[in-house]
């Protein structure tokens, strides 16, 4: 099976979709989009894995790298609407309690905006 990534900014929060199966052999597409994005200065990142069928560790471990990389960079990293078996991974790998996740992309990107300025 194949990986699609798509991005779109949203706010100072770069939502980055992933769908079909995130293992050792499409692992590298991921990487490839999440260095490129941090190459450009992006490094507030939300994965929407609704879309998401399989993670292994592969995958746990681009995720890692991309927190990693944030954090040194000032940035976040949040994980979104896992489906439950990728869900299931994350909490027996105790990655759920490393990596913030939530139920929905539309909370992740909330939480996010509560760096920026309250207008009024």
């Amino acid at each position: 099976m194949s990986l699609t990534v798509h991005t779109e900014q949203q706010g100072n929060l770069v939502v980055v979709s992933v769908a079909g199966e995130l293992d050792m052999a499409t692992a590298p597409q991921l990487q490839d989009q999440i260095t490129d994005l941090l190459d450009k200065g992006r490094n507030r990142l939300v994965f929407d894995l609704a879309e998401v069928s399989f993670c292994d560790s592969t995958g746990l471990s681009v995720f890692v790298r991309a927190k990693n990389s944030c954090d040194e960079a000032g940035g976040v990293v949040r994980l979104a609407a896992p489906q439950r078996g990728v869900l299931r991974i994350l909490e027996v790998s105790g990655l759920v309690e490393v990596l913030q996740t939530y139920p929905t992309v539309a909370e992740a990107v909330a939480d996010g905006s509560t760096t920026e300025p309250a207008a009024g």
